[in-house]
């Protein structure tokens, strides 16, 4: 009698793969776990090509348009160039009492826009670049010239920016002078790059008082102030500097604070001390606000000394304290010299500065009068020659 054996069915369709452990149903259950795998496999292969597409789009219409862009600054930049002069070395600067940002003319509308300025950080609060101590010395000779090659930042008029910040303050620095052109060369070979260092966005403006009357040292900062604001109106921070004294620390920032700020604590003259508790003259700052809230400084301090008492009898008077600088970092070489001739000090100083009082509302900055002769943008400032007048014939000269 034969007998048929029957293999058993591979897979089930409807029970599954029953069977036992690494049987022939257990090859049943991989061939099914492979394939689902494989399932997965390529869908996920498929939406990762699909992804691939959308990015390839997205970057080729970006690459077009700023393929477009590059070319429209070409074209907007062609007329700008046009209805800007300021590039020639041929522009006339010499306008007397122009308002001018630093280019030495006012801009002038495109016909397109052009491609938006970057927005640059502010600037640090100390910044990075301050080397601290300096030495200083006035025997080596120091033509222009060579100034002017060491700070190829500057620009006409003695303006200078940040390239890569944008400071808080816009400071203009203002030096009274006459015949003292050995003297300020020194004091542009020092002064331009530790102010750059300083992060600072300024302006050098010069007042030379015309003439060979006796010298006004206030009433030139009065003039200083009012002629700085017509060029840029946007000058918030005044720095006062005697152009013979030069900062022996560069930590010794030339800005302005909450209170006005005397820097010029420690001259070497003085032995590097304060020489009495309101001695507020050398180089001082004030903002706008405290300049005008003060009435600016006196007009009527003619020849040497005074002035500097009564400027800070004013800002007591109207509530402000002095702020200084630390005594080792506000330290001050001064350059020798022999008095000038019509600088003679002031018989009545002493008078005047007990009845600040009684004057400071109506000697100032409202009642300064005065003549601009000539506005000359040089490559490290601005010299601003000026007629303040003659003093009264009844004080007696020394």
């Amino acid at each position: 009698m034969a007998v048929h054996l029957e293999e058993p069915p591979l897979c089930l369709p409807a029970a599954g793969c029953p069977g036992p452990l690494g049987g022939p149903a257990a090859a049943c259950g991989m061939s099914r776990l492979l394939g689902g795998t494989l399932e997965r496999v390529c869908k996920a292969v498929l939406l990762l090509c699909l992804l691939h597409f959308l990015v390839a789009v997205i970057l080729y219409f970006d690459v077009y348009a700023q393929h477009l862009a590059f070319f429209s600054r070409f074209s907007a930049r062609g007329p700008a160039r046009a209805l800007h002069p300021a590039a020639s070395s041929s522009t006339n600067f010499s306008r007397p009492n122009a308002t001018a940002p630093s280019s030495g003319l006012p801009e002038a509308p495109s016909a397109r826009p052009g491609p938006t300025a970057p927005v640059l950080p502010p600037c640090p609060d100390l910044p990075p670049g301050l080397v601290g101590r300096l030495l200083i010395e006035f025997t080596t000779p120091m033509p222009l010239e060579r100034v002017q090659r060491e700070n190829p930042g500057v620009l006409l008029g003695g303006r200078y920016a940040p390239p890569d910040c944008t400071p808080a303050q816009t400071v203009a620095v203002i030096i009274p002078f006459r015949h003292r052109e050995h003297h300020l060369r020194y004091w542009l070979h020092y002064l331009h790059p530790i102010l750059r260092r300083q992060r600072l966005r300024y302006g050098v403006y010069v007042i030379n008082q015309h003439g060979e009357d006796t010298f006004n040292r206030a009433k030139l900062l009065n003039v200083g102030f009012l002629e700085a604001l017509k060029e840029d109106a946007t000058y918030d921070c005044f720095i006062f500097s005697d152009v013979d004294l030069v900062p022996m620390d560069d930590r010794n920032l030339y800005r302005c604070g909450d209170q006005p700020r005397h820097f010029a604590i420690a001259m070497d003259k003085f032995g590097f001390r304060l020489p009495y508790a309101g001695y507020f003259g050398g180089v001082s700052g004030l903002s706008k606000a405290q300049f005008l809230r003060i009435n600016g400084f006196p007009n009527e301090y003619w020849g040497w000394g005074g002035e500097d008492d009564d400027i800070f009898n004013r800002i007591s008077l109207t509530g402000m304290k002095i702020s200084r600088p630390d005594i080792r970092i506000g330290r001050y070489r001064m350059i020798k010299h022999d008095r000038d001739k019509h600088n003679e000090p002031n018989p009545q100083r002493f008078t005047k500065i007990q009845n600040t009082k009684l004057t400071m509302k109506r000697d100032g900055i409202g009642s300064v009068r005065y003549q601009v002769l000539e506005v000359s943008r040089q490559p490290l400032f601005t010299n601003i020659t000026v007629d303040i007048g003659r003093p009264p014939s009844w004080p007696p000269r020394g």
